[in-house]
């Protein structure tokens, strides 16, 4: 309703997307959506390899995936979730407000900022920006890997794509093993010779025990009356997932698995 929501010649401005869809086990991707819409010319904005803001998606990535891994935090780990002063002058807030002593599990399951912001100062930027890169993650800055707004609560510089951070949930899924997303197995010719053959590779980035303890904590985001992704609850299906939201909800995520 405002000027901003509107485009020069007085039309709406549309909200726009993007969707991936990854089979953990193999790491195929089975369906992507680069935009909302019909399309209407031969070439446009991609959006599942555009690079955007994480916001708090990428705790479960940068955060509690090392710190689990690590073994600095558990579920039951307390930190203090008050106003904090990181390093000269950071002082990073809360989207809600602050609320005293929490458990990751409830910290993550309202994603509060300042708990997991202390867990990544403990584990340093860099070993969390380590984690991602095996996870897929190629789009991190030397400034990014040293920066612990950036890394802790998704303020990068260029931000990581829907399909990099698809392919890093799917790790956690795939029980600690991530997958590089792949979109074909192979390309043959009319005469059925093999002219192009997908390639893939993969490694073990977390145990399956820690894979287990995210899991479980992602879960709490669904089950939980009060966490933020409660809608995606699917009755007699397990559910993990996390929600992320930049300033002025200027992008707003949903990653998780079934």
């Amino acid at each position: 309703k405002s000027k901003k929501n509107k485009n020069a010649d007085g039309s709406a401005v549309l909200a726009q997307g993007a969707a991936v869809v990854i089979e953990p086990s193999t790491g195929k991707v089975v369906g992507a959506v680069g935009q909302l819409g019909e399309k209407t010319t031969s070439r446009g904005l991609n959006r599942i390899s555009s690079l955007r803001q994480t916001g708090s998606s990428i705790k479960p990535l940068a955060d509690i995936l090392p710190g689990v891994e690590e073994g600095i935090v558990t579920p039951a780990t307390i930190y203090a979730d008050l106003e904090t002063t990181f390093g000269k002058d950071y002082a990073p807030q809360n989207y809600n407000s602050f609320t005293g002593l929490r458990t990751v599990r409830t910290a993550v399951t309202t994603s509060q900022n300042i708990p997991f912001i202390k867990v990544v100062d403990e584990l340093t930027p860099a070993k969390s920006a380590e984690y991602l890169e095996k996870m897929g993650v190629t789009s991190l800055t030397d400034a990014d890997k040293q920066a612990l707004a950036a890394v802790s609560i998704g303020g990068f510089t260029n931000g990581i794509t829907p399909l990099e951070m698809a392919g890093a949930y799917a790790t956690i899924a795939n029980n600690g093993t991530y997958r590089r997303p792949m979109f074909y197995t192979k390309v043959t010719d009319p005469d059925g010779n093999t002219v192009l053959e997908g390639k893939q590779d993969s490694q073990e980035v977390i145990s399956e025990q820690a894979a287990y303890v995210i899991k479980s904590l992602l879960k709490s985001v669904v089950e939980d009356s009060a966490g933020t992704a409660k809608y995606c609850k699917i009755s007699g299906i397990d559910v993990a997932a996390k929600t992320g939201t930049t300033n002025s909800n200027y992008d707003k995520w949903l990653c998780g698995f079934s």
